[in-house]
């Protein structure tokens, strides 16, 4: 079967001549639930905005191209494909106040079928399914940047959710939450069908939740494989910065 995710040989320099990226090949197949660790640094955010088209491969960026080859159920991000491909791939940001820009809830989570030209019916069943999903039904006339963060963050789900994606991107899902909405992130990761590739440094949320790791640090993928057998190793581990939870 075609990958969800399939990454080739990917290298990526920033204008000011870093390299953020180190020859970075992996796959990700439907319906896998992967998480992305490593210390701050390791290339994982970037890694993560070439899956829908904010950084391209093939592009130069100051001196240096962008080398390797990204797709997305076998279709390759480029300019000329960024639309279908956006359709494809939601992107959660760290922080939800990077989401969040409307008014009132409603309207942060219809931006997305509304800028898809859906036609209002459509768009007003798609907010009411998103906020289902995300267990916010009563927060459509609600001012967003009124809520917690773990509302915040679940209305920020809820905005991708609407786009109707096969594949949710997240930077640091559980950052900044409470025990108890830490918690309802979980449960709520649990009951969606997507497939998941998540960026964290809380390896209790990788313990509970997703079965397979990848170990990114200066660029390079260091380790992939299943989660429990990674964590029970303490030297690969501490060499890449990482606290067994």
């Amino acid at each position: 079967m075609t990958p969800a995710i399939e990454i080739e040989h990917l290298s990526y320099w920033y204008p000011d001549g870093r390299q953020a990226l180190r020859d970075v090949s992996l796959r990700v197949e439907a319906g896998e639930k992967v998480a992305l660790v490593g210390p701050n640094g390791a290339g994982k955010t970037t890694l993560m905005l070439h899956l829908n088209g904010i950084l391209l491969a093939g592009h130069t960026h100051g001196r240096h191209p962008a080398a390797g080859a990204v797709r997305i159920y076998g279709q390759p991000v480029t300019e000329s494909n960024l639309g279908r491909v956006r359709a494809q791939v939601g992107l959660v940001f760290q922080s939800p106040d990077d989401q969040l820009f409307s008014p009132t809830v409603f309207e942060d989570v219809a931006f997305g079928p509304i800028y898809q030209g859906l036609p209002e019916a459509e768009v007003r069943q798609r907010v009411d399914e998103a906020l289902a999903a995300v267990q916010m039904s009563g927060f459509a006339r609600r001012v967003s940047h009124h809520l917690s963060v773990g509302e915040k963050k679940r209305i920020a789900i809820a905005t991708v959710l609407s786009m109707r994606p096969d594949i949710l991107v997240m930077d640091e899902p559980s950052a900044g939450l409470d025990p108890r909405a830490r918690r309802g992130l979980i449960t709520l990761l649990r009951a969606l069908p997507q497939t998941i590739l998540a960026s964290t440094h809380d390896l209790r949320l990788v313990q509970e939740f997703f079965p397979r790791m990848i170990v990114m640090d200066e660029g390079r993928v260091v380790a992939d494989g299943p989660t429990e057998a990674l964590l029970r190793d303490q030297r690969l581990l501490e060499m890449h910065g990482l606290e067994r939870p």
